[in-house]
C-alpha cells in the first residue's frame, strides 16, 4: 500500500510524519462504527455512507468523520462520496450482496484499493466460479470464518486466554492469566527472568484492572494479571507451566451452537484432530439436521447447552474445551460459566459487545470473542500496513504487535536495544535475521535489514514506524 499515501504532514511538536488517507466507509452498523473511530483517531480522511438516520446521527455525533445519507447501491450516492478519489473503499454493511454490488461499483469508479466483509464464505473457496478481484474486491474479510481460527489456535495452548503465531510460527505471542496461588504474585519481572534461565523471553504488556500496561523490568506481578510473553514456540510450554497453568492434554470438546462459526469450528478441528472427540449441540431441529449431514465425525445434538441436565448426560465433567458460539450472547456466557462450575479447564465464549471483552476473565470465562470486534480489527490492520510487514492485535489489550524491517538510514542500527531513544508505549520484541529468530534483550543489537518485531500501543505506531 505504499503508493496509495496522498497527504504528508509534519507534525513539530512530536517530530512525527504522518500519512493520511481518503478512506470511505460503506455501512454505518458496529463494525462500520469501530472501523470509523479507528481509522478517524488515525488522523485519517474518512467518509461514511448509510441510508440509517439514527446510525449516521450516532456516527456524528461519537466521531469525527463526514456522514452523508445514501444507497450503497447508488452511483450518484457513491460519487457524492468522492469514492472516486478514494485511496480505500470498505464495504461493511450487513447484507452481502450491497457490499459486493458496492464494491464492484466503487472500483469502476476509479476507487484505488478496496476491501469488502462477505459473510458468506463460499465466495473464498478455490473452487468458487467467480474470484473477489472480479467483483473488484481486493481484500476479502470474513468474520465468521477469522472467528473459527481464532477459536481452533486458542486450542493449541489450553492454558492461554491469547494465542499468536509470529514469524512462521517460530515465535508465539500468549496471554495468561495468574491466579491468585500462582507462583508469579510478588514477583517482579525481572526476578522471573532470571529465575527462567536458559530461557530467553519478554514479558511485553499486563492487563490489569482493565489498563493495559508495557511494563519494567521493577514492576511487580499481581493477582488476576494477565500478562502477555513473547518467546520461541519450543519455549511456551515451559514459561506456561511456570504461571501456575498446565496445558492440559485435549480429547473432547463439545460446542455449543450450530451457527456458521460453530460449524466451521467443528469442521477445522474434525479435519485437523481427526483423534478428538467433538459434539455440537444446536437447539433447531432443521439446522441440527443440516450439520448431521455435512460434518460426519461430529456428533450433532439436538438440544439447548444451557440445560444442565443436558449437559450432565453428554458428560460435561469429562469434557476439556467447552465453546459456546450461539447467536445469543448472555446464553454463551451462562453456559460457560455453568461449564467452569462443573469443572471444564477451558471455556471460550463468543459475545457480541466489544465492552465484555476486558470484563469476561472477572466473571470467570477463560476466552471471549467478538467476530465484529474482530473484523474491524483485520481491515484496520490491512489500512495500516503501509511499510509494516505485518500487523496483528490481541483481544482485551489495547495494543498491536507490528513487524518493522530495519533500513540502512534507521534510527535503531548498530546501538544496544536499551540505548535506544523509543516511545514509552512500545518494547521490541524479537529480531529476524537470515531466518534466524532472537528474542530482543538489552544488549541485543539490530542491524540494517533484521526484521523487528514491535509490541506498541497505537499512540506511539507512528512515532516508531518514522524511527525504522
Amino acid at each position: 500500500m505504499k503508493n496509495i499515501v496522498i497527504l504528508v504532514a509534519f507534525d513539530h511538536s512530536h517530530n512525527v510524519i504522518r500519512f493520511t488517507l481518503k478512506i470511505v466507509v460503506i455501512g454505518a452498523g458496529e463494525v462500520g462504527f469501530d472501523l470509523s473511530r479507528l481509522l478517524s483517531e488515525n488522523r485519517h480522511d474518512v467518509t461514511v455512507l448509510d441510508n440509517n438516520k439514527d446510525s449516521l446521527a450516532h456516527v456524528e455525533e461519537k466521531l469525527d468523520v463526514l456522514t452523508i445519507e445514501g444507497n450503497a447501491t447508488s452511483i450518484q450516492d457513491l460519487v457524492n462520496c468522492n469514492v472516486q478519489a478514494a485511496d480505500i473503499v470498505v464495504a461493511v454493511t450487513s447484507v452481502d450482496e450491497v457490499n459486493m454490488i458496492a464494491s464492484m461499483m466503487s472500483k469502476r469508479l476509479g476507487a484505488k484499493k478496496v476491501i469488502t466483509r462477505v459473510r458468506n464464505h463460499e465466495l473464498s473457496l478455490p473452487e468458487s466460479p467467480l474470484k473477489p478481484s472480479d467483483l473488484g474486491i481486493d481484500v476479502l474479510i470474513h468474520p465468521e470464518f477469522s472467528a473459527a481460527s481464532e477459536i481452533v489456535q486458542l486450542l493449541k495452548r489450553v492454558a492461554a486466554s491469547d494465542v499468536l503465531d509470529l514469524s512462521d510460527g517460530k515465535l508465539q505471542l500468549v496471554g495468561i492469566k495468574l491466579d491468585r496461588d500462582s507462583p508469579l504474585v510478588g514477583k517482579s519481572i525481572q526476578d522471573y527472568s532470571i529465575e527462567m534461565e536458559p530461557i530467553v523471553f519478554r514479558l511485553v504488556a499486563i492487563q490489569r484492572g482493565g489498563m493495559s500496561i508495557i511494563p519494567s523490568g521493577k514492576i511487580r506481578l499481581g493477582k488476576n494479571d494477565q500478562i502477555f510473553i513473547l518467546a520461541k514456540t519450543k519455549d511456551i510450554s515451559k514459561l506456561v507451566k511456570s504461571t501456575g497453568h498446565r496445558d492440559i492434554k485435549i480429547d473432547r470438546i463439545l460446542i455449543s451452537g450450530g451457527t456458521t462459526i460453530g460449524g466451521l469450528v467443528a469442521e477445522m478441528l474434525s479435519e485437523q484432530q481427526p483423534d478428538w472427540k467433538i459434539k455440537l449441540v444446536e437447539p433447531d431441529y432443521d439446522r441440527a439436521t443440516q450439520l448431521a449431514e455435512q460434518l460426519k465425525n461430529v456428533l450433532i445434538l439436538h438440544g439447548n447447552s444451557t440445560d444442565p441436565d443436558l449437559l450432565a448426560q453428554e458428560g460435561i465433567a469429562d469434557t476439556d474445551v467447552f465453546i459456546a458460539v450461539s447467536e445469543d450472547e448472555e446464553s454463551n456466557i451462562i453456559s460457560c460459566l455453568m461449564a467452569k462450575h462443573l469443572g471444564v479447564p477451558k471455556t471460550v465464549a463468543l459475545v457480541s459487545k466489544p465492552d465484555y471483552i476486558p470484563l469476561s476473565q472477572t466473571i470467570g470465562l477463560d476466552t471471549a470473542i467478538n467476530k465484529k470486534y474482530a473484523a474491524a480489527n483485520e481491515i484496520h490492520r490491512y489500512v495500516r500496513k503501509g511499510d509494516l510487514i505485518s500487523v496483528a492485535t490481541l483481544h482485551g489489550i489495547e495494543a498491536e504487535i507490528i513487524e518493522l524491517k530495519a533500513k540502512e538510514t534507521s534510527k535503531v542500527i548498530n546501538k544496544p536495544v536499551q540505548k535506544l531513544k523509543l516511545p514509552k508505549n512500545c518494547v521490541i520484541g524479537a529480531i529476524i535475521r537470515n531466518d534466524n529468530v532472537e528474542i530482543a534483550t538489552g544488549v541485543s543489537v539490530i542491524k540494517p535489514g533484521d526484521n523487528v518485531i514491535v509490541f506498541v500501543f497505537p499512540d506511539a505506531i507512528k512515532e516508531v514506524t518514522s524511527i525504522f
